[in-house]
């Protein structure tokens, strides 16, 4: 099992199926997490509770600190569906308005400084290519040469995972149930976040949720496949 490794934690159901992964592979986890001005901020609330239900379910590795960066100057800048009030659709140029733009190379930027204080060389991230949803910062070849110039940057070297990338939201759902059975499903199912509206009012078989957000959709539609 390797030393240690720095995960990028939203309370998602895909940074959490990454720290179980994260857990199973590496000695010790720290997780790092951004308050961007993120409309469904509530995944914030649920971070921590999360983090101690994975933690007590006795995967291999050891949970270590968790990190709360407010970048919400930065979430201001780059304005979207996602950090202010506007219609969640698809926007002229093609992409979502949901698209925040370079948000994933601005985490990893932040996770890489502070992986590279404590001496971790791998970041891991929940980005998935199968399942794209229009963003481009989520292509294994966009984290590819992010990760050359990081490594180039800090003259240091540097690696991200991403263990979802190539996998259907179906297929994270088994992921989960392979590494943590029936009890890291549920955890996920209970108390992870993903739906953009910040809906925890409504509690479907997937999760909480709107239920019509593209978020939810493709987490429903996941969910359904992988319980058929």
């Amino acid at each position: 099992m390797s030393a240690s490794a720095l995960v990028l934690f939203s309370a998602g159901q895909d940074s959490a199926t990454c720290l179980a992964w994260a857990l199973s592979r590496y000695r010790r986890v720290d997780t790092i997490g951004f308050a961007y001005g993120q409309r469904h901020s509530v995944e914030m609330a649920q971070r921590p509770l999360l983090r101690e239900r994975i933690a007590a379910l006795g995967l291999s590795g050891a949970l270590g600190e968790d990190v709360v960066v407010d970048i919400s100057g930065y979430g201001a800048l780059a304005e979207s569906a996602l950090t202010a009030e506007g219609a969640i659709a698809m926007a002229e140029n093609g992409l979502p308005t949901t698209f925040v733009p370079g948000r994933n190379l601005v985490f990893f930027s932040i996770a890489a400084a502070h992986a590279y204080r404590r001496g971790v060389e791998v970041l891991i991230g929940g980005m998935c290519e199968t399942d794209f949803s229009g963003y481009p910062d989520c292509r294994r070849e966009t984290l590819d040469a992010l990760e050359r110039a990081l490594s180039l940057g800090l003259a240091a070297p540097l690696r991200i995972e991403t263990p979802l990338m190539y996998k259907t939201k179906a297929q994270t759902w088994t992921l989960a149930l392979e590494l943590g059975g029936a009890a890291l499903v549920e955890l996920i199912v209970e108390h992870s976040h993903t739906c953009y509206e910040g809906d925890r009012a409504h509690r479907h078989v997937w999760g909480y949720g709107c239920g019509a957000c593209p978020a939810c959709v493709l987490r429903a539609k996941g969910w359904a496949a992988f319980a058929s």
